[in-house]
Order: C-alpha cells, then sequence, then structure tokens
C-alpha cells in the first residue's frame, strides 16, 4: 500500500492434509479503515473466535471471496495444484480487481489477475493473509460438519475429515467413499475403488 497499491488481497486456504473434502480457499480485500481486531492465523484461534471474526470480516471486508477444490480433483492432479486452483478460483471471484496479492506460503498461484508474493507464515505476517486464513478455515469446517450429515458414520463434524484415529477406523470398517475420500492419500493410495 505505501507503493501506491490500493487493493491488496491476502489469500490463504484449508484442508490440504484431510483425508476426506475439499480444499478450500479464500481471497479478502481488507478495508484499511475497518480493520478487525484479532486477526491471526485461524489455527491459532478458538473455533468460537473464528467464528465471530468470519462475521466481522465478510462484514467489514471491501470483497470476499472462496473457493473449493473437490477431492476426486484433488486426486486427478495433487494437493498442491488443487490448492493453487481453488486460490485462483477465490481471487477470479472478487468483485473487485486487487492490485497485488499476498499469499500464505512458498507457491504463488498461476493465472492470477495481479502480481503476487508468497510469504511463508504469511498467515501470522500480513493481517489480510490471516483474514483469507479464517475464512477458508470457517468455511471448510462448515461444509464438513453439513456433510458429517449425510455420513453420520464417520464423525467429520468432529475432526473434517482429517486422519483422526477415529476417522481412520470407520473408512477401515465402513470403507472410503467416493467423491468425499482423497484416493491418492495414505492409507487409501493403494486401495481399490
Amino acid at each position: 500500500m505505501r507503493s501506491g497499491i490500493d487493493l491488496v488481497v491476502g489469500i490463504d486456504e484449508a484442508g490440504r492434509g484431510p483425508l476426506a473434502g475439499p480444499v478450500v480457499a479464500a481471497a479478502v480485500i481488507l478495508n484499511p479503515k475497518k480493520i478487525p481486531d484479532g486477526l491471526d492465523d485461524s489455527k491459532r484461534l478458538t473455533a468460537q473466535r473464528r467464528e465471530e471474526l468470519f462475521e466481522i470480516i465478510t462484514d467489514t471486508a471491501l470483497a470476499c471471496a472462496v473457493a473449493s477444490v473437490s477431492a476426486p480433483a484433488i486426486d486427478a492432479t495433487d494437493i498442491l495444484k488443487a490448492a493453487l486452483e481453488a486460490m485462483r478460483r477465490a481471487v477470479c471471484g472478487l468483485a473487485l480487481v486487487p492490485g497485488h496479492a499476498l499469499i500464505d506460503g512458498r507457491d504463488v498461484a498461476p493465472g492470477l489477475p495481479c502480481p503476487a508474493t508468497a510469504l511463508i507464515k504469511g498467515d501470522q505476517r500480513s493481517v489480510s493473509i490471516a483474514a483469507a486464513s479464517i475464512l477458508a478455515k470457517v468455511t471448510r469446517d462448515r461444509m464438513m460438519a453439513q456433510t458429517g450429515r449425510y455420513y453420520p458414520l464417520y464423525g467429520l463434524e468432529s475432526h473434517a475429515g482429517y486422519a483422526t484415529e477415529f476417522h481412520r477406523n470407520a473408512m477401515e470398517t465402513h470403507g472410503p467413499v467416493v467423491g468425499l475420500h482423497r484416493f491418492s492419500f495414505s492409507p487409501l493410495k493403494d486401495r481399490q475403488i
């Protein structure tokens, strides 16, 4: 912003590591005059605080968008490509075209409509990225809780698809679900569909 770029978008994703569900990315252009208090890496906040900040961010941001890439699409490429594609989709879904993007991590998503900078631990260094991390995490958690209603045997509402002992045991007992589970991830990688 000091160099004259007005609209800076923060980008982050949630759900690279789980065995089930999509990877979700968010893009947020904060209003510099209304930056919410308490923005931080979503993993360092309680679920209740993330929910509170989600509402504040969506109410005060100049623009925000969320996008996801499904488990079958992750399996068709790889998790990094899928996460970067979700990021690109989120930015392209914004109502405003940003002048610059700040992205959490080491990689810049290809096909962005603006120049971008990758920041390691960006969700702790940039309030814009922190806001995006909150939107991505809350959205994905809500998606997995909703999915858990359709697949109650897997406990998705409690672990969001991560490789907990309960989830691994449920997959062993009931089998993985095509379209939900990531068959390119261990322990499903060698399993026949």
